[in-house]
């Protein structure tokens, strides 16, 4: 949605089959233009940060910080972080170099995010 209304959108797929289908249905799409990076979402991309905004879409036990430290200076990261089955929906604002404010905009459940940052694969499922 983001790269229709002309937004640069780079996104991490942590599984090199998954980014695959990723790029190949974005072309199908005609949206070629997303970046699909192979990676650990979970500890974001220092490569092309400071980033302008950052949209998590699986949920960590908590921010995790090299997310935070990517964000531009008046950019925002939205995150879902709490338990496996129950978070809030976190927006973060970097407001200067060591300044950050957050609030809630509700809760919400999303699928782990797996990596570093976030949960391990040996979590235990329901």
């Amino acid at each position: 949605m983001l790269a229709r209304l002309g937004v640069k959108v780079t996104t991490i797929e942590r599984l090199p089959d998954l980014a695959e289908g990723a790029r190949a249905k974005l072309r199908e799409l005609g949206i070629p233009e997303v970046d699909v990076r192979l990676g650990d979402g979970s500890i974001g991309e220092p490569e092309g940060a400071p980033w302008d905004g950052i949209v998590v879409t699986a949920a960590a036990p908590s921010i995790p910080d090299p997310l935070r430290e990517q964000l531009a200076v008046g950019a925002r990261l939205v995150i879902p972080v709490g338990p496996r089955y129950q978070q809030d929906l976190i927006v973060v604002e970097r407001r200067g170099p060591n300044d950050w404010q957050e609030w809630s905009d509700g809760a919400v459940v999303f699928v782990p995010l797996v990596g570093e940052g976030g949960w391990s694969e040996r979590e235990p499922r329901r």
